[in-house]
Protein backbone atom coordinates (compact mmCIF):
# COMPACT_ATOMS: atom_id res chain seq x y z
CA UNK A 1 0.00 0.00 0.00
CA UNK A 2 1.56 3.52 -0.84
CA UNK A 3 0.52 7.05 0.19
CA UNK A 4 1.81 9.71 -2.50
CA UNK A 5 1.77 12.94 -3.42
CA UNK A 6 3.07 15.82 -5.49
CA UNK A 7 5.67 18.14 -3.72
CA UNK A 8 6.91 20.56 -6.29
CA UNK A 9 6.15 19.50 -9.60
CA UNK A 10 7.93 16.10 -7.95
CA UNK A 11 5.61 13.03 -7.55
CA UNK A 12 6.94 10.68 -4.52
CA UNK A 13 5.53 7.11 -3.35
CA UNK A 14 6.11 6.07 0.27
CA UNK A 15 5.44 2.82 1.06
CA UNK A 16 4.03 1.99 4.52
CA UNK A 17 3.39 -0.89 6.44
CA UNK A 18 2.46 -2.06 10.13
CA UNK A 19 5.57 -1.77 12.99
CA UNK A 20 5.56 -5.96 13.91
CA UNK A 21 8.13 -6.15 16.42
CA UNK A 22 10.34 -4.32 18.52
CA UNK A 23 13.57 -4.29 15.89
CA UNK A 24 11.26 -2.58 13.24
CA UNK A 25 10.28 -0.49 16.11
CA UNK A 26 13.66 0.48 16.54
CA UNK A 27 14.66 1.44 12.92
CA UNK A 28 11.16 3.68 12.97
CA UNK A 29 12.77 5.49 15.19
CA UNK A 30 15.77 6.00 13.84
CA UNK A 31 14.49 6.79 10.81
CA UNK A 32 12.40 9.34 12.47
CA UNK A 33 15.21 10.67 14.29
CA UNK A 34 16.76 11.36 10.58
CA UNK A 35 13.81 13.10 9.32
CA UNK A 36 12.44 14.96 13.19
CA UNK A 37 13.17 18.46 11.61
CA UNK A 38 11.67 18.20 7.85
CA UNK A 39 10.40 20.96 6.62
CA UNK A 40 6.79 20.93 6.41
CA UNK A 41 4.69 20.04 3.13
CA UNK A 42 7.95 17.94 1.79
CA UNK A 43 7.77 14.37 1.27
CA UNK A 44 10.09 13.31 4.43
CA UNK A 45 7.66 15.92 6.67
CA UNK A 46 4.92 13.47 5.25
CA UNK A 47 7.00 10.54 6.06
CA UNK A 48 7.85 12.02 9.39
CA UNK A 49 3.63 11.59 10.04
CA UNK A 50 3.34 7.98 9.08
CA UNK A 51 6.26 6.94 10.85
CA UNK A 52 4.44 8.74 14.00
CA UNK A 53 1.18 7.04 13.92
CA UNK A 54 2.62 4.01 13.24
CA UNK A 55 5.15 4.25 16.09
CA UNK A 56 1.59 5.16 18.10
CA UNK A 57 -0.42 2.18 17.43
CA UNK A 58 2.53 -0.36 17.74
CA UNK A 59 3.10 1.31 21.17
CA UNK A 60 -0.64 1.93 21.99
CA UNK A 61 -0.75 -2.18 21.47
CA UNK A 62 2.22 -3.36 23.07
CA UNK A 63 3.43 -0.93 25.57
CA UNK A 64 0.09 0.56 26.88
CA UNK A 65 0.28 2.86 29.81
CA UNK A 66 -2.19 1.77 32.47
CA UNK A 67 -4.30 4.61 34.19
CA UNK A 68 -4.22 4.35 37.70
CA UNK A 69 -6.76 5.12 40.09
CA UNK A 70 -6.41 7.90 42.81
CA UNK A 71 -5.99 4.79 45.34
CA UNK A 72 -3.55 3.00 43.40
CA UNK A 73 -1.25 6.25 43.00
CA UNK A 74 -1.45 6.94 47.03
CA UNK A 75 -0.76 3.32 47.34
CA UNK A 76 2.51 3.32 45.41
CA UNK A 77 3.30 6.63 47.03
CA UNK A 78 3.16 5.33 50.26
CA UNK A 79 5.55 2.33 49.41
CA UNK A 80 8.49 5.60 48.86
Amino acid sequence: MGIGGHYKNEEISVNIKPIKNDVELTNAFIRLESIFQANKGTPKAEEREILVTLIEAYEEEYYPIKVLKSSEILKVNRTY
